[in-house]
């Protein structure tokens, strides 16, 4: 293998890497002091969402991820975010509450990401069987070909999903700083000090998808490593 094409694969991973890697860090750098607030996370989007006329939103914890569900109309909250009075806390909440905004609104990004999130959900399960039967078509067959249009196809399904989260990404920067940031501000709750961290959290949250599609692309040169076509 060249030079170049280790130098090539090497600044993929990296590019795959780095921005999960920069959203851990900024999420867990603000984490503390832990009781940094007198109210949670949970208490900030229950008031956040009653404030906009939203009551019927509803405020749950959970283990999948920090997110909005605008089919069952709930924000949930990781753990950590639900129960703590971190920045980091509080600025989550806030994002989340801000696609529930969106949702009510009818913001047209926000259906339309609704929509590309939703048919990207058939691309990630066909790339995970795609890749799980490389090995064996290429034995049935005896030969190489079927398992190289194989892994080609589970290659570009598995990029699918990064694109459909960078083309959604104007939808997570609008719940950030078009509205998370303009709440928090007019609640009163960011100290001047608070400001940039905040802003840094944000860019965080909007990244956070992205970050999480682009660290699949990794799985792919663990096949490469461990399939030989």
């Amino acid at each position: 293998m060249g030079i170049g094409l280790l130098i090539g694969l090497g600044l993929m991973v990296a590019l795959s890497y780095l921005p999960g890697w920069w959203v851990g860090q900024v999420m867990r750098r603000y984490s503390q002091p832990a009781d940094r607030f007198d109210f949670s996370g949970a208490d900030l989007a229950r008031y956040l969402l009653d404030r906009h006329h939203l009551e019927y939103v509803k405020v749950e914890q959970t283990e999948s991820g920090d997110h909005y569900d605008p089919v069952d109309q709930a924000v949930r909250l990781s753990p950590g975010h639900f129960s703590g009075r971190s920045l980091t806390a509080i600025t989550v909440a806030a994002h989340e509450v801000g696609h529930a905004l969106q949702h009510a609104e009818d913001y047209p990004p926000f259906q339309r990401r609704q929509e590309v999130v939703e048919r990207t959900l058939w691309a990630q399960r066909i790339a995970g069987w795609t890749l799980v039967a490389i090995p064996v078509v290429s034995v049935i067959q005896k030969g190489p070909l079927a398992g190289l249009v194989m892994f080609a196809g589970g290659v570009l399904t598995m990029a699918v999903p990064v694109f459909a989260h960078l083309a959604t990404l104007p939808t997570e920067l609008d719940a950030s700083f078009n509205r998370a940031l303009p709440m928090l501000q007019e609640a009163g709750l960011l100290k001047r000090a608070d400001r940039r961290p905040a802003r840094r959290i944000l860019h965080a949250a909007a990244l956070t998808y992205v970050a999480q599609a682009l660290s699949s692309v990794i799985n792919v040169f663990k096949w490469l490593r461990g399939v030989r076509l």
